[in-house]
C-alpha cells in the first residue's frame, strides 16, 4: 500500500516563503513522476509542478520563477520550495506520485497567504 505524507503547510504573509515536503512509503520503487497540485476554494484542482525520475520539471505558468520542485529518489521524497508567495497561492496543496500506471495522492496540506 502506497502512503504519502505531506508536511510544511501553514500561514504566511505575501512575499514570504514556505517549503512543502512529501514522503512516499510502501513497497514502491522507481517512481515515474512526482508532483504537487493545489485546489483553492470553489476551484478545480490544478497542477503546480511535476518532476520526472530523470529530473525534468514542469511548472504552471503562475508559479514559474517563484516555486522550485525537487526530489530525492533514494528517499522517495519530493519537495516544493515556494518563494514570493501571493494571496492567490492560497489553497490545499496535494502531493502526488505516478507509480506504474497509477497516480497516488496525499491528504493535502493547507497553505494560506495573507495580504
Amino acid at each position: 500500500q502506497v502512503q504519502l505524507v505531506e508536511s510544511g503547510g501553514g500561514s504566511v504573509q505575501a512575499g514570504g516563503s514556505l517549503r512543502l515536503s512529501c514522503a512516499a512509503s510502501g513497497r514502491i520503487f522507481s517512481i515515474n513522476a512526482m508532483g504537487w497540485y493545489r485546489q483553492a476554494p470553489g476551484k478545480e484542482r490544478e497542477l503546480v509542478a511535476t518532476i520526472t525520475n530523470s529530473g525534468n520539471t514542469n511548472y504552471a505558468n503562475s508559479v514559474k520563477g517563484r516555486f522550485t520542485i525537487s526530489r530525492d529518489n533514494a528517499k522517495n521524497t519530493v519537495s516544493l520550495q515556494m518563494n514570493s508567495l501571493k494571496p492567490e497561492d492560497t489553497a490545499v496543496y496535494y502531493c502526488a506520485i505516478l507509480w506504474g500506471a497509477n497516480w497516488y495522492w496525499g491528504q493535502g496540506t493547507q497553505v494560506t497567504v495573507s495580504s
